[in-house]
């Protein structure tokens, strides 16, 4: 699983080393509380998808995220329609005689 398979080459086992292609790297968010960890995760959820990934232990991070946005983030209550509107037709009544202002007599 660390970069190393196992193959036949003529009829002896051999040990193949592969070296990583950074376009193909990709990162995976693994829960604290997997079962079995994350090579347990990997089998399950990367392998039969892309059967020669690794997990570069150099690499691996354990830790806690913890998504302030999802906990603390309070949204703002949008503006009604009639609001929207109102503010629309203030605008343009606003705007009405700007172009003859700024340019002057025809």
């Amino acid at each position: 699983m660390y970069g190393r398979f196992p193959v036949l080459i003529g009829n002896k086992a051999c040990v193949v080393e592969h070296e990583p292609d950074s376009d193909l790297r990709d990162t995976e968010t693994v829960p604290l509380t997997e079962p079995g960890g994350i090579e347990a995760f990997i089998r399950r959820e990367v392998l039969p998808h892309a059967p020669d990934a690794w997990i570069d232990k150099a690499k691996t991070a354990i830790g806690y995220e913890i998504s302030f946005a999802r906990y603390f983030y309070k949204p703002q209550p949008l503006r009604s329609l009639d609001e929207i509107r109102a503010d629309i037709l203030a605008v343009e009544k606003e705007a009405e005689g700007l172009m003859a202002a700024i340019l002057g007599p025809g």
